[in-house]
C-alpha cells in the first residue's frame, strides 16, 4: 500500500515540478533566487522519473516530505512572480525566513534518497549530490532583498525622518523600483492589493502602512514632475484617479481623486477590486469580471478566489441583474457604460461550402448535460469547429471547455469518447492550448482512450500526445504517466495509421533521455528491428528514426546489439534511402561506441565504401555520423 501511495506521490511531485518550471516572472527584487529555487527543482525531475519505477529506494515518510516541501516551493514562487515591491522590501525577513526553510528541507529530503543505489547515469548522480549541495549553501548563505531601500521604506513607513529625509528616501525608492510614471504606481498598487486578497481581504497593518507610502510615492512624483515642469505624470495621473488604482485601507479603499465617484463594493470584481463590465456567475455563486476568473481558471485554479470552494464547472454564466444596476449606475453618475461580451458564437463550415454560426454557450452547456446524446453532440461540434479554425481552437479553450472535455474522456460511451479526444487533438494545435490541456489534467484520461477506446479514438490520443510533447516539461509528464507502454503496444498492434501515429509520438517523447528506457523497458525495439525488414518497409523509416533515438540510451545499446541487427543495418547503410542510411550510421556509431566488440561484424560487411560515399555526399548530419563510424573502424585496424 505504502508502494502505491508512494508511486502516487512521485507523479504528484514531477506535475508540481513542471508547474513550478512554468512560472518565469518573478519580482526584481528577488529573481535570481527564484530563478534558483526553480532550476534546482526542475534538476529533480529525472530523479523522479527513475524513482517511479525503483520507489522501494525511497522512504514513505521522505516522499510526503518533498511533497509538502513541493507545494511550499510553488506557493512561494508564485508569490514571488505577482507581490508588491515595497511589501517584499518591508517584510524581507518573513521571505528569507520561507526561502531557508525550503531550502533546509529540500536538503534533507534529497539526502534520505538512496539515489546511489538507483541504476542511473553517474552523471544524474553528480546532478543530484550538486542539487543538494546548493541547497544546504542556500541555506547557509541567503540574502534577503534590498538592506538598503529597507531603511529607508522603514523611516517613511514609521514617519521617523524629517521633510527632507523623506524626500530623499522616496527619490531612492523611486529610483531603485523603477517608479517613473502612472502606470508604474497602479502596477504596484495592484500588487499590494493581491497579496490583500490572498489573504481573504484581511488588511494586515504592514498593508495599511503601504497603502499610505505608496500614496506619497505618487505625490512625490506628482510634485517632481511639477518642479520640472513638464506636467507629465500629472496629464496620466487621471487614470489613477478614475477607480483603477484599488488601494486598500482599514476604510476600504484609498481614492486617489477625491472628485471621482466612489464605486460601490459589490460593483467591483473581488479579483482586480475595479467596476465590473461583464460580470459573470460561476458554479460557487460567487460573481467576477469575466476576463478575471477566465485568467484565474486557466492557470489551472480549481477554487473559487473568495469562497476556496471547489469550482465544479468553468461554465460563466451571465449576470443581468448586476449588469444592469452597474450600467444604471454609470449612467447616473457620468461613468462610461459597461459593454459585455456578446454570446460567442463560432463560424462552421457545411458540407456544400456556406458556413453557419453556432452558439458556444450553447454547446458548453450540453457537455455537462446529464443526457449522453447532448454530450456527443456536443463534443462532435466541438471536433468540427476546432478542425480547420485557428480562431474557433482559442476562443474554445478561453471558454472553458478544455476541462470538460477531459471530463468526457473516461465516458463509456465510444462515440463521445472518440469526439472527444479528437476535439482535443484539434484544439491542442494552438500553442497556447497545449498548456491548458497539461494544466487540465487530460493526460490521464488521453492515456485512458489510449488504451481502451476505438482504434480511431486510440490513434487520435496518440496524435495528442505528439502534440502536447512538443514542450520538453510535457515530455516529462507524459512519459511519467505510463504512456510509452500503451504507445509501444499501438505501435505493435494498432493499425497502419495508429502505428504511424504511435512512431511519431514516441520519437519526440524518446527526445527526453528519461523515456528512452521506458521504451526499451516496453519491448519496442524487436518490433522495430522486425520492421526494417518487413516487405513493403512501410514503417522502416520511421523505425529507423525511432531506433536513432533510443540507441544513445545504454539499454537501448544493449538491446539492439543483442538482437543481431547488425547485418540488416549495414544493408540499409548500403541500399536505403539517405534519410535511412543517415539513421542506420547513427545507431551503429551507438551499439560500436556502447560495445566494440561489434567493430569486427561491422567491418566484415564490406561497409566501407558506403560510408565514404555518405561522408561525401550525405546531408550534415549524414556526414558527421559516417566520418565517427569510419574512424572508429579505423581504430580497429590499428
Amino acid at each position: 500500500m505504502a508502494e502505491t501511495k508512494g508511486f502516487t506521490i512521485l507523479h504528484n511531485l514531477i506535475d508540481i515540478a513542471n508547474e513550478i518550471s512554468r512560472i518565469s516572472t518573478f519580482n526584481s527584487l528577488i529573481k535570481t533566487q527564484c530563478l534558483d529555487l526553480s532550476r534546482r527543482i526542475t534538476f529533480l525531475i529525472p530523479l523522479f522519473q527513475h524513482l517511479v519505477n525503483d520507489v522501494v529506494f525511497v522512504p514513505y515518510e521522505t516522499l510526503v516530505s518533498l511533497q509538502e516541501a513541493f507545494l511550499s516551493a510553488k506557493s512561494l514562487l508564485r508569490f514571488c512572480s505577482y507581490s508588491s515591491q515595497l511589501y517584499m522590501i518591508l517584510e524581507r525577513e518573513k521571505i528569507k525566513c520561507r526561502f531557508t526553510d525550503l531550502a533546509s528541507r529540500f536538503e534533507q529530503a534529497i539526502n534520505e534518497i538512496s539515489y546511489d543505489k538507483l541504476d542511473i547515469s553517474e552523471e544524474l548522480k553528480e546532478q543530484i549530490t550538486l542539487v543538494a549541495a546548493q541547497f544546504r549553501r542556500a541555506k547557509e548563505h541567503f540574502v534577503p532583498p534590498g538592506q538598503e531601500l529597507y531603511e529607508h521604506l522603514l523611516s517613511i513607513y514609521n514617519q521617523s525622518c524629517d521633510v527632507t529625509t523623506e524626500s530623499d528616501a522616496l527619490r531612492l525608492i523611486c529610483e531603485k523600483l523603477q517608479f517613473v510614471t502612472a502606470e508604474d504606481i497602479k502596477q504596484e498598487s495592484l500588487a499590494l492589493h493581491k497579496v490583500i486578497v490572498d489573504r481573504g481581504g484581511y488588511y494586515e497593518k504592514s498593508l495599511q502602512g503601504l497603502a499610505a507610502v505608496l500614496r506619497k510615492i505618487e505625490d512625490f512624483l506628482l510634485k517632481d514632475s511639477e518642479n520640472k515642469g513638464d506636467g507629465w505624470f500629472e496629464k496620466h495621473t487621471q487614470v489613477l484617479s478614475s477607480g483603477d488604482l484599488p488601494l486598500h485601507t482599514s476604510e476600504q479603499c484609498v481614492n486617489l481623486c477625491c472628485q471621482s465617484p466612489v464605486v460601490p463594493e459589490e460593483f467591483r470584481c473581488p479579483i482586480s477590486l475595479e467596476l465590473m463590465k461583464d460580470p459573470v456567475i460561476i458554479s460557487t455563486g460567487q460573481t467576477y469580471e469575466r476576463a478575471c476568473i477566465r485568467k484565474w481558471l486557466d492557470t489551472g485554479h480549481r477554487t473559487c478566489p473568495s469562497t476556496r470552494q471547489i469550482v465544479s464547472s468553468p461554465i460563466l454564466i451571465p449576470n443581468h441583474v448586476l449588469y444592469n444596476l452597474i450600467s444604471n449606475w454609470c449612467e447616473s453618475n457620468g461613468v462610461e457604460q459597461p459593454k459585455r461580451l456578446e454570446s460567442l458564437r463560432l463560424c462552421k463550415e457545411t458540407s456544400d461550402g456556406t458556413s453557419e454560426l453556432i452558439d458556444l454557450d450553447s454547446l458548453m452547456r450540453k457537455l455537462i448535460s446529464r443526457y449522453i446524446e447532448d454530450q456527443r453532440c456536443a463534443a462532435g461540434e466541438l471536433r468540427l469547429l476546432a478542425k480547420h479554425n485557428s480562431e474557433n481552437r482559442k476562443l474554445i479553450a478561453e471558454a472553458g471547455a478544455i476541462p470538460l472535455l477531459a471530463d468526457l474522456l473516461y465516458t463509456p460511451d465510444a462515440g463521445t469518447q472518440e469526439h472527444t479526444v479528437t476535439a482535443l487533438l484539434n484544439l491542442s494545435i494552438y500553442e497556447e492550448n497545449k498548456a491548458r490541456i497539461m494544466a487540465s489534467d487530460a493526460v490521464p484520461g488521453i492515456l485512458h482512450v489510449l488504451k481502451n477506446g476505438s482504434m480511431e479514438a486510440r490513434e487520435n490520443a496518440a496524435a495528442t500526445f505528439f502534440n502536447l510533447s512538443s514542450a520538453d516539461e510535457n515530455k516529462v509528464t507524459i512519459g511519467a504517466s505510463g504512456a510509452i507502454q500503451a504507445l509501444v503496444t499501438l505501435f505493435c498492434e494498432g493499425s497502419q495509421r495508429g502505428k504511424i501515429d504511435a512512431a511519431s509520438a514516441l520519437f519526440k517523447l524518446c527526445i527526453y533521455q528519461g523515456n528512452k528506457g521506458l521504451a526499451v523497458k516496453a519491448g519496442i525495439v524487436p518490433k522495430l528491428i522486425e520492421m526494417l525488414t518487413e516487405p513493403g518497409g512501410e514503417m522502416r523509416g520511421e523505425a529507423l528514426a525511432i531506433l536513432a533515438v533510443i540507441a544513445s540510451h545504454p539499454d537501448g545499446k544493449a538491446a539492439i546489439g543483442s538482437m543481431n541487427a547488425i547485418p540488416i543495418l549495414v544493408e540499409l547503410i548500403s541500399d536505403g534511402s539517405y534519410r535511412n542510411k543517415e539513421n542506420a550510421t547513427s545507431v551503429l556509431v551507438y551499439i560500436c561506441k556502447g560495445d566494440p566488440l561489434h567493430l569486427p561484424i561491422v567491418a566484415s560487411l564490406k561497409v566501407i565504401n558506403p560510408l565514404m560515399e555518405l561522408a561525401k555526399n550525405g546531408t550534415e548530419r549524414g556526414k558527421r555520423k559516417a566520418e565517427q563510424l569510419l574512424e572508429l573502424l579505423e581504430l580497429l585496424r590499428i
